[in-house]
């Protein structure tokens, strides 16, 4: 929704197309600017997560811990697949092509009901969505939390950042340009904990596996959820109990810091 200097004028359909790579990028002159030379811990969860990696491969000296969570080297075909169809949603409002702030707003809420189901898992819907009279023959609980979802999202965001972000996310590819993927990965030399959510299946447990096979020394941990690839979101006392284990390893005195600023 920014201003096309060119044009004038929103650059809606015609931003330009960018990566997680290009995204951190665009965070290096801030980093310079405010003088950072040293950074001691990045932590970031899924496409944040993706940040993270690609910025401790091209800024190798930059971090001295990562945190990677419930992320992955690249964007699966799986993963994309759910991308794809959720801007098949956008694409299918007959808003869409139009040149407006609103375009697109009612195929992305049912783009984002989609993507809720990738986001839980069974086990999460089974729990939190059934209906408690045996009797009804709708409207069911997850029927109405599907539409809730599409109009909380569209409250707050808009179908071209959307639609843009998930072709971002689909483009994620460490390896690229870097020979190949694990060699990418072994340029990182900061202290790496990945950490994985056990009912995540979107970005799956064999993802987190592979991080941490190709990344020098890096340790592992999966935790149980219920809440599928939210939990890098919900999780954040087991989260935050890991990530403080694997700082206080290296220096006990930081846990009582953390717990004091908490």
């Amino acid at each position: 929704m920014s201003n096309n200097p060119v044009t004038g004028e929103p650059y809606y359909h015609r931003f330009p197309f960018f990566t997680p790579r290009d995204m951190i990028r665009a965070y290096q002159p801030l980093k310079d600017f405010l003088g950072i030379g040293k950074i001691k811990i990045g932590i970031g969860g899924s496409m944040g997560g993706q940040q993270l990696l690609e910025w401790a491969i091209e800024e190798p000296e930059l971090f001295e811990h990562i945190v990677p969570i419930a992320t992955n080297a690249f964007h699966s075909p799986w993963a994309r697949a759910f991308n794809a169809s959720q801007r098949h949603c956008i694409e299918l409002d007959p808003t869409w092509k139009q040149n407006d702030s609103e375009a697109g707003m009612e195929g992305m809420k049912v783009a984002r009901g989609l993507a809720l189901l990738s986001y839980r898992n069974q086990e999460t819907y089974n729990f939190y969505q059934a209906d408690t009279d045996l009797n009804t023959l709708g409207p069911f609980k997850s029927e109405s939390y599907q539409s809730y979802q599409g109009e909380k999202l569209a409250a707050r965001f808009n179908a071209f950042s959307y639609y843009n972000l998930s072709q971002s996310m689909d483009s994620h590819q460490v390896g690229r340009g870097r020979g190949s993927i694990s060699a990418a990965l072994k340029k990182i030399k900061a202290k790496t904990h990945i950490i994985g959510i056990r009912s995540d299946i979107l970005f799956t447990e064999k993802e987190q596996i592979f991080l941490a096979e190709n990344i020098p020394d890096a340790f592992f941990k999966m935790i149980p959820s219920t809440y599928g690839h939210d939990g890098f979101l919900l999780e954040y006392d087991a989260i935050s109990s890991i990530v403080f284990d694997f700082l206080e390893a290296e220096n006990p005195s930081l846990r009582s810091t953390f717990y004091t600023v908490n």
